[in-house]
């Protein structure tokens, strides 16, 4: 069978399931979530023998270490893969929900019902812990869902897709209403975002090569965010060890995360005193420093310091490296921001309630922060129990993607035999 072919009867299996889905019950999908997450515990061993496969291929292609990062499946994360579960089985199941009722002079009655989507492609790299965190989402919102995850993860996500389908038959939903795509063959994306008669959205998941390829060939709507160069503004009325700590982990928690700062700014008033601090925690992780003038001056004497150039303002480094730049203010720090920003994640540091105030409200980025880590930014942590994706566009999903991100809203209308005059 040819990729096209393979493709088309993927969709179609999808477009079938995705009806039972939108009807079944709640308890009904909250019973496959939970049996998935039972397999996981299950068979936690032989998801190790799978990931640790795709590793050992990892290492003999060399990939990057943010690509590895990104595809290791530690016993901790199989445990959270479990428990992201069982809190999307937890959560309040969003459709069917009325909204907005009400009476209009003519008698009718006009609200909104919150719907699925229908099927929902997601496309991703190196991550496997997606192929578990869509799936649960899109059973829990009543979608059918095709996930394409890179060749980088096959092993693992076999497997995983394995688990899946036990959950969804064990509950008596159909199998096809997750489908891990089997081929790693390139052309398989490319007729993915080529089907809006089977596909209703497209989520993608992975770097910006990919993401730009997307946005070029898709012909199905997409859900997606293309880069996160995130920020941390050090305001002048900071609490200074608050800052060291927050900046310390928004950029070393992690490095190979969209929401890991990228960028450091600093209030020119409290620059010599914070600066200092923050490179002699920044020094244990070797993390280098691309400055701008004012901040080189005042920290010369690191040693692992760059001449910040105009193409760093605009970089993802998903690695040990910050560009840190000197602001006169808050006025300032907004500017930069809405001007370099990719409207992902940006924090400020201050204990001054007016200028928090101003930065939430100007600050043009699905996440804004107050003295918190951009690290924050997901879908688990916002309690949403896990996340599809990031989302900075402004229409339909902003920040991270979870059940309601998923769903649509439709109009009712309930009449007693009214007609239009």
């Amino acid at each position: 069978m040819d990729v096209h072919t393979y493709m088309t009867k993927v969709g179609q299996q999808a477009r079938a399931a995705s009806r039972v889905m939108a009807r079944a019950d709640t308890n009904t999908r909250n019973r496959a979530l939970e049996r998935i997450a039972a397999a996981i515990r299950r068979d936690a061993a032989l998801l190790r023998d799978a990931n640790e496969k795709d590793l050992a291929a990892a290492r003999a292609n060399k990939l990057e270490p943010a690509m590895i990062d990104r595809l290791t499946l530690t016993d901790a994360g199989i445990a959270t893969m479990a428990v992201g579960l069982e809190q999307i089985a937890a959560l309040p199941d969003p459709i069917g929900e009325i909204t907005n009722l009400r009476y209009r002079p003519t008698g009718i009655q006009v609200g909104q019902m919150r719907v699925p989507l229908g099927v929902i492609g997601i496309i991703y790299e190196a991550r496997p812990n997606v192929t578990v965190d869509a799936a649960g989402l899109c059973i829990k919102s009543g979608n059918a869902t095709i996930l394409r995850g890179g060749s980088e993860a096959i092993h693992c996500n076999q497997a995983l897709a394995k688990l899946v389908r036990e959950g969804l038959a064990g509950a008596g939903l159909p199998e096809q209403a997750v489908q891990v795509v089997e081929t790693t063959d390139r052309a398989a994306v490319g007729a993915l975002v080529s089907m809006p008669e089977y596909v209703d959205v497209i989520v993608p998941r992975g770097g910006k090569g990919l993401i730009e390829r997307l946005m070029k060939e898709s012909k199905v709507p997409m859900i997606k965010h293309l880069d996160g160069i995130c920020h941390v503004y050090v305001d002048e009325d900071a609490d200074l060890d608050k800052a060291v700590t927050v900046c310390f982990n928004a950029k070393c928690q992690r490095y190979g995360t969209c929401n890991t700062m990228e960028t450091l700014l600093v209030a020119k008033g409290v620059a010599p005193t914070i600066l200092p601090k923050l490179a002699k925690a920044y020094l244990n992780e070797k993390v280098e420093l691309r400055c701008d003038d004012a901040s080189a001056r005042i920290l010369a004497s690191y040693p692992f310091l760059k001449p910040a150039t105009e193409e760093d303002w605009t970089t993802e480094y998903l690695a040990p490296i910050l560009a840190v730049r000197v602001v006169e203010g808050i006025d300032q720090a907004i500017d930069h921001i809405n001007t370099y920003s990719s409207q992902h994640t940006d924090a400020i540091i201050t204990e001054d309630y007016s200028r928090a105030m101003r930065f939430l409200r100007e600050v043009d980025s699905a996440s804004v922060m107050v003295n918190a880590s951009t690290r924050f930014a997901d879908g688990f942590e916002y309690g949403l129990g896990a996340e599809i994706g990031i989302s900075n566009d402004k229409l339909h999903a902003r920040g991270p993607v979870g059940l309601e991100g998923l769903t649509s809203l439709k109009y009712i209308v309930l009449g007693h035999g009214e007609v239009r005059k």
